[in-house]
């Protein structure tokens, strides 16, 4: 029977079982769950096997608890109705009558790693039982998978959604629950795809509740009730997109909505800015609102920021003060209060409309007179933090390798836990590798394996370096050596770098650390290694010469690893004494030559950069859905060595990465690897940043802080990264890039012009978003970086300026332009302002480059 699960044969168990007596049964139980524990452990039990092994269980063992210790596992996997069914004619012919309860423990152990095939499953055993299905946020979460996905095996056209739902009898139980559990929104937005993408149901959840609701399955009450209150207490932006569309399906009454209009005057002042534009949507359609009402709300509405939400509001209160005429100067008095608003169209706007309506606001605050031009008010850059103190302790090593391996891979930290892992199992392994083998086994999911999708990954190699240390068997040696191997060719004869890689994807930074890891798998237990000559001194992973020279003349005979004593001189400033570089030549060891040698020939010198533009590889025959996803082009950089030098280590070699080959994670160790060249990893990492811009993906600015402590100049990589920052998708990456603009600009290494430039050429090309970049850049201005956002701005211009189209969001940035211009007073001409303040019409575009352009008149 063993074999039979194993090879996931369920219908050869249940027929083996059948006429099996009870006392037989229970003794295979008690086999059954000796085996299973032996394996469960290094065994992944797919939906083949699951089912296999749940029929052997609900056959043999005796009560719901034991089959649920079993079942309940998160390493096995049920295929869902068909596991249900064979699971139930077991029980049957056993006369089981414990199938409900086995459901409900199941159902108690759902996790936020639980499949949907597991719910099916569950949902299949208490239909049939006749029990009532669980209702916590988890069952609801994944019965809303099951309606998504019904059967991923089925074939031919699915089931209507409508149609699923009509004949669920778990509906009239989970359809409140929708509206209750935070987050369930996005989910509930899901589309069908019948044949192909052009010809999806769009929203096929809310669709069918509609339709159910004016067929009278679903009570309308219910859902009307249901999305306010959800919109009510909020969530996400995102979750709370689907009960707006719902209640745009429903297409409420004025009855109903009247009979809500509290709910719906909240919504209008207080919820997120889709939600308050349904609202007042729905409010201005009231025939008889109470005005005073309609007064307070209007107040808060016209403090918002969101702009589209006031100019709506704005046209609604010169509506009513046409048709409220005995009341124009009270409503023309609540108008004026956006007469302070932040957007200068809507200031004038609404001190148009109260002058109309008979309320003269009093002037705004222009603001003190610029006498003089002045600069940036931003507070000098900090001092580089030193490196934390070296771990000594083997207790404190098992603590940070814990804080490692017990987050999501990659984790901070790793050069600090290397050299502490070098130097303790030198010295005390046998504690070393008592303190970390549990540690190890107890590591974060995220850790288990090399991922083959991301040439990046390190997890598998890290994982082994220090299992090296816990069970040192020879073989581990033999996996470094051949590791390193496979990324050092040596050739005299030919000029290729000694750093290779098989995966053209991999920078050479990331070889290089590559190496150093299987180096120190190599070298683990040498006598005489105290710890890592390449550990930064300094926070950024700067290393200072005179420490490097301490502890060459620390390890006296012993010759140092190769890749590490070459990350230690990759570490080193450009400018060091010559001084340092005769104390080292005087150690008298190859290793003091070497450094001598590079301090006196200037380190690793600077590349040439040059801007190139990537296409999208060609459409693959057949359906290529990744091909939509990428965009069509995106500008990335080439890297050069200066002519006559020898690129040893490949470092200043690099072409711009294929669209959708971007780096990830582990590109967080870059800039210690290289912290005296910046332009360099801005180069490696700019994919990575990109893809937060023109493919929407998250967390790859994350890299830019990390730049602006690193030195050395960052060419147009550095500008070309943080533009593409600027427009990133996420507030999170904007707010990366923020970070490290104002950052730079602090210690005057942003070139702003530079960054201008590569902005507005982006956006003209449609390569990056100008609406999302304007918030970054007024909340810089605002924290002390005018004249930097001015410049910035100034050069970003003429590109948008002079666009057949203006891209989305000029007019936005021409009045940050203003603000900047008046509040540094510095002059910059602006090629392609004057043409186009010099249009006729009176459109947003042509009336923010009035105001810029008169600004820079009367400067």
């Amino acid at each position: 029977m063993f074999d039979l699960v194993s090879k996931g044969s369920a219908d050869p168990i249940a027929a083996a079982l059948a006429g099996l007596p009870e006392q037989r049964r229970r003794e295979i139980g008690v086999e059954l769950t000796a085996w299973f524990k032996k394996r469960d452990r290094e065994t992944w039990w797919g939906s083949g096997t699951g089912t296999a092994l749940a029929v052997a269980v609900v056959g043999c063992l005796p009560t719901a608890a034991q089959a649920a210790a079993i079942l309940g596992r998160g390493s096995v996997d049920l295929d869902g109705v068909r596991a249900a069914e064979l699971v139930r004619g077991v029980a049957a012919e056993r006369e089981v009558t414990w199938l409900g309860d086995l459901a409900q423990r199941l159902a108690g152990r759902f996790n936020r790693d639980t499949w949907v095939d597991r719910w099916q499953f569950v949902a299949a055993l208490l239909h049939a039982e006749g029990a009532e299905p669980p209702t916590d946020d988890r069952s609801v979460q994944l019965w809303l998978n099951a309606v998504e996905f019904p059967d991923r095996f089925r074939r031919g056209r699915p089931v209507p959604v409508v149609d699923r739902l009509r004949g669920d009898p778990f509906l009239p139980a989970m359809l409140p629950r929708l509206f209750e559990v935070d987050g369930l929104g996005a989910p509930m937005m899901f589309d069908v795809v019948y044949r192909d993408w052009e010809n999806r149901e769009r929203h096929a959840l809310l669709t069918a509740l509609a339709r159910l609701s004016a067929d009278g399955v679903v009570d309308r009450v219910l859902l009307l009730d249901g999305s306010i209150g959800r919109l009510l207490r909020g969530d996400r932006p995102g979750a709370l997109r689907a009960f707006t569309t719902l209640l745009g399906l429903l297409q409420p009454t004025t009855a109903e909505i009247a009979a809500r209009s509290t709910d719906y005057l909240r919504l209008l002042t207080d919820a997120p800015a889709p939600v308050a534009t349904m609202a007042q949507k729905a409010l201005r359609e009231l025939p008889e609102l109470e005005l005073a009402a309609v007064l307070d709300a209007s107040r808060q509405v016209l403090a918002r920021p969101d702009k589209a939400l006031v100019r709506g509001q704005l046209t609604w209160l010169d509506r009513l003060a046409r048709q409220h005429r005995d009341r124009a100067a009270e409503i023309a008095e609540v108008i004026a209060v956006a007469a302070e608003h932040p957007a200068v169209e809507l200031r004038d706007r609404a001190t148009t409309l109260a002058a109309r309506h008979g309320f003269d606001p009093a002037p705004a605050d222009p603001g003190p007179v610029v006498s003089r031009p002045r600069g940036d008010d931003l507070p000098p850059p900090p001092a580089p933090q030193p490196a934390p103190a070296p771990i000594t302790e083997v207790d404190e090593l098992a603590e940070e390798v814990a804080a490692l391996f017990g987050t999501p891979s990659p984790g901070t930290g790793l050069e600090r836990i290397l050299d502490g892992l070098v130097r303790l199992a030198a010295s005390d392994s046998n504690r070393v590798a008592d303190a970390l083998g549990p540690i190890i086994e107890r590591r974060h999911w995220s850790w288990g394996n090399e991922h083959s999708y991301q040439p990046m990954c390190l997890c598998g190699v890290v994982v082994d370096l220090f299992r090296s240390v816990v069970d040192r068997h020879p073989r581990r040696r033999s996996r470094w050596e051949a590791l390193l191997a496979a990324v050092r060719r040596v050739d005299p004869t030919r000029s290729t770098p000694e750093l290779t890689t098989t995966d053209p994807r991999m920078p050479p930074a990331h070889r290089l650390l590559r190496a150093r890891l299987a180096e120190i798998g190599i070298r683990f237990g040498e006598p005489g290694l105290a710890g890592l000559l390449s550990a930064p001194t300094s926070g950024n992973g700067a290393l200072d010469p005179l420490a490097l020279v301490e502890r060459l003349a620390a390890l006296g005979e012993h010759t140092p690893g190769t890749w590490d004593l070459t990350q230690a001189l990759l570490r080193l400033p450009a400018d060091t004494d010559e001084a340092v570089a005769g104390k080292a030549a005087a150690l008298g060891t190859p290793a003091g030559d070497r450094l001598a040698a590079w301090l006196r020939d200037g380190g690793l010198p600077q590349p040439v950069m040059r801007a190139t533009p990537v296409n999208r590889r060609p459409r693959r025959s057949g359906y290529d859905w990744e091909f939509d996803q990428l965009p069509a082009q995106r500008s990335l950089v080439e890297l050069r060595p200066p002519e006559g030098y020898h690129d040893r280590y490949g470092l200043l070699t690099a072409d711009p990465a294929p669209i959708g080959m971007e780096h990830s994670g582990w590109a967080n160790l870059w800039p210690s690897i290289l912290p005296g060249h910046r332009g360099v990893v801005a180069a490696y990492v700019l994919p990575m940043v990109a893809g937060t811009a023109d493919m929407d993906q998250r967390d790859g600015t994350a890299v830019l802080p990390l730049l602006a402590e690193a030195t050395g100049p960052g060419g147009v990589a550095l500008d070309l990264a943080v533009a593409y920052g600027l427009g990133a998708r996420h507030g999170a990456d904007r707010v990366a890039t923020l970070d490290a603009l104002l950052a730079l600009a602090a210690a005057g290494q942003l070139d702003a012009t530079g960054t201008g430039e590569r902005l507005g050429t982006l956006v003209a090309g449609g390569l990056v978003k100008l609406s999302r970049a304007v918030e970054p850049l007024r909340d810089a201005a605002a924290a002390g970086a005018p004249l930097t956002v001015w410049r910035l701005l100034a050069a970003a211009l003429p590109a948008l300026l002079t666009a057949p189209t203006a891209p989305r969001g000029v007019p936005d940035l021409l009045t940050l332009a203003t603000e900047t211009a008046t509040a540094t007073g510095v002059r910059i001409e602006v090629p392609g302002l004057a043409e186009v303040a010099g249009r006729g019409g009176a459109s947003r575009l042509v009336t923010e480059a009035r105001r810029l352009h008169h600004a820079l008149a009367t400067r």
